[in-house]
């Protein structure tokens, strides 16, 4: 297998994630290989990834002599060599998946951001605050707008990469049981998510782990 995938820890490693389920959500073959970003080995194996990768992180693509080292292009790439199904053809559609793209690139504006991906898989889960759980509104308003104009099952009608980038949001979210009843779009769109045969399978291994404690929670 010339297509190799570097990704993290299961439960820490949310953008690896991301990667990983574009590739199998579009049945690219590709050999994974876990790093553990776990101190205090995160920084001596992130050290060795910097020897292929520019960004010295995960997730990492190898394919042949290429390397891809951002997530967003390793969706896109997938999207490209698979079946090129998780881009719309309309070009003003595909704009809008890329501007979902870009804002969780960019952190979603702030949004909860004491609410790590970590903290999901916690045995003793905090309440969210009144703020967190404002921001939370403040997102579920925004996806029960989109799967309503769309009028499908997922935001832009067909699953889309837009979907998939937020999967890790929404689990670290909904794994502290915000009020959604208002948003039923949005509640029914999120266990469609959960349920789909990929992301079980990262879950089912991620919640297997120890839990990554961190501070500030």
């Amino acid at each position: 297998m010339s297509r190799i995938l570097y990704t993290g820890t299961k439960n820490a490693s949310s953008w690896a994630f991301r990667a990983w389920l574009s590739l199998r959500e579009l049945d690219v073959e590709f050999e994974e290989r876990v790093v553990d970003i776990r101190t205090p080995q995160r920084f001596e194996n992130l050290q060795r990834i910097g020897e292929i990768s520019p960004s010295a992180s995960v997730p990492v693509l190898i394919d042949g002599n290429s390397v891809i080292f951002d997530s967003l292009a390793i969706m896109e790439y997938a999207n490209e060599i698979g079946t090129g199904s998780l881009l719309p053809s309309d070009p003003l559609s595909k704009a809008r998946v890329r501007s979902f793209l870009s804002w969780q690139h960019a952190g979603l504006s702030g949004l909860c951001p004491r609410l790590s991906f970590e903290s999901a898989f916690y045995p003793d889960k905090r309440d969210m605050t009144t703020d967190e759980q404002k921001d939370a509104d403040r997102l579920f308003s925004i996806w029960e707008n989109e799967l309503e104009s769309s009028s499908g099952s997922y935001l832009c009608g067909a699953l889309s990469l837009a979907d998939l980038v937020f999967v890790p949001t929404i689990i670290r979210i909904y794994a502290h049981s915000p009020q959604i009843a208002t948003w039923p779009l949005t509640q029914q769109w999120i266990k469609r998510l959960l349920a789909r045969e990929s992301v079980e399978e990262w879950m089912s291994t991620a919640r297997s782990l120890p839990p990554v404690i961190l501070e500030d929670y």
